[in-house]
C-alpha cells in the first residue's frame, strides 16, 4: 500500500497539480491586492467616495458607525462590500486564466491529418484501397469516371 501511495504521489500529474495550486494561491493574493488596493479605490471615489470593503448591512438593533465597530462588538452583519470585492477578484482571475489557456492552445500544434488511403465502392459502399480497380467485396469493376462522381 505504501508503494502504491508513493507511486501515486510521484506521478507527474499530482506534482503538476500541487505546483498549480501553490502558484494559484500566490496569484490570488496578488489579484486580491490589485482589486482591494488599486482598482476599488478609484471606483469608490467615482461613486461618492465609497469604500466597498466597509459596505455592510447591520442585522442587530444597535447602530454602528463602521463595519470594524460592528465586528468588534460581535454584531451580526452581511458584508456585501467584501462580497463585491471577491466577485471582482474572481472575474479578474478567471479572465487571466482564460488568456493563459488561450495562449497555450495557440501554441499547441494541430494533430496531423491522416492521409486518405481508401475510397468507397460505388456499388456496395465498402471501403477499398485507392488504387483498387475491382471491389474486393462485391467484385464490381471500378470505373474512374464513376468513382469521381461518387466521391464528390
Amino acid at each position: 500500500m505504501l508503494k502504491e501511495f508513493r507511486d501515486f504521489i510521484s506521478k507527474g500529474n499530482v506534482m503538476d497539480l500541487a505546483v498549480g495550486i501553490i502558484i494559484g494561491t500566490a496569484f490570488s493574493a496578488i489579484v486580491t491586492s490589485l482589486v482591494k488596493d488599486i482598482i476599488m479605490p478609484p471606483i469608490g471615489l467615482l461613486i461618492n467616495r465609497i469604500n466597498f470593503s466597509n459596505l455592510y448591512i447591520n442585522l442587530s438593533a444597535k447602530h454602528y458607525a463602521s463595519l470594524a465597530q460592528a465586528s468588534a462588538a460581535g454584531a451580526p452583519t452581511i458584508n456585501y462590500g467584501t462580497f463585491i470585492n471577491n466577485v471582482i477578484d474572481f472575474l479578474i482571475i478567471a479572465f487571466v486564466i482564460f488568456l493563459i489557456v488561450r495562449q497555450i492552445n495557440k501554441l499547441k500544434k494541430p494533430a496531423p491529418v491522416a492521409p486518405v488511403t481508401t475510397k468507397a465502392c460505388p456499388h456496395c459502399l465498402s471501403a477499398i484501397p485507392l488504387a483498387a480497380t475491382r471491389c474486393a467485396y462485391c467484385t464490381s469493376p471500378l470505373d474512374e469516371n464513376q468513382e469521381a462522381a461518387v466521391s464528390h
